[in-house]
């Protein structure tokens, strides 16, 4: 599992780590507190089992030690896509608060060599995950939060107007399947047809958006059976097509 910052909690992490073939992976502030394992218990040591050993040295006094060994790893699809240079430092620990139970993790510490984006760390609860497969998993996760955000945005997922459980979980995946034919349909016309990505002064991109695509598919849609013109209708008053065109296009984006 794939989660942001609210997720890294000492309790959680520790529920997960003690469910076979499951693991968490998350962000890790750079202050945590980290230990070294506890050590093996001595034959006939008295006293309560340790939780932790040695503490180390924070994150943040490891990123800023000129001792620190970096190594260059490249990822295939950072966010917005494209291939991106990172330097990673990992190993692994015990995450321990008092009153909290230990959690043994590995903990990888990310830089960007072009200063672009500050630096963090993110922790597995799986101790053999690598950095780099860290890393991509939760890049990935970005493109779930954007599509969750976009179907809530524009297609009302979690404002369902109903009373029913059942109702609801219908409903949500029938929209997450809208948002997949709106998604594919969007795709097809813009590749047929090769239209402008609309922008703004304030905000250019390159990509469509998913307002983009469904307008894109509003347009094909209402353009077949609500905007054709007939030329037996004498009454019609004709327009620019431009201004046809221009009306259309905010029709399509404001519904």
């Amino acid at each position: 599992m794939v989660a942001d910052s609210s997720y890294a909690v000492l309790a959680l992490l520790k529920q997960v780590s003690d469910i076979p073939g499951r693991s968490l992976i998350t962000r890790l502030r750079l202050d945590a507190a980290l230990y070294d394992p506890a050590p093996r218990r001595k034959p006939r040591q008295n006293g309560r089992p340790r939780k932790k050993g040695a503490r180390r040295p924070t994150l943040e006094h490891v990123l800023n030690d000129p001792q620190t060994q970096w190594t260059g790893l490249t990822l295939s699809n950072w966010y917005g896509g494209g291939a991106r240079e990172v330097e990673v430092c990992t190993n692994t620990a015990v995450w321990y608060h008092t009153g909290l139970p230990p959690v043994a993790l590995r903990w990888v510490l990310i830089r960007d060599p072009q200063g672009e984006f500050a630096p963090q760390a993110l922790l597995s609860t799986h101790l053999a995950h690598t950095p780099g497969q860290m890393l991509e998993w939760f890049v990935r996760r970005w493109t779930m939060e954007v599509t969750l955000e976009e179907a809530r945005a524009h297609l009302g997922i979690e404002s369902q107007r109903q009373w029913n459980d059942l109702a609801i979980s219908r409903t949500t995946p029938a929209l997450f399947g809208l948002y997949s034919l709106v998604t594919t349909l969007a795709h097809t016309q813009l590749r047929a047809n090769a239209r402008s990505v609309r922008t703004a002064a304030w905000y250019a991109k390159v990509r469509p958006t998913f307002s983009d695509a469904l307008a894109v598919v509003r347009r094909e849609l209402w353009s077949s059976c609500h905007f054709a013109m007939s030329e037996s209708r004498t009454e019609m008053v004709k327009i620019l097509r431009s201004v046809f065109e221009r009306l259309t296009d905010t029709v399509c984006y404001a519904a």
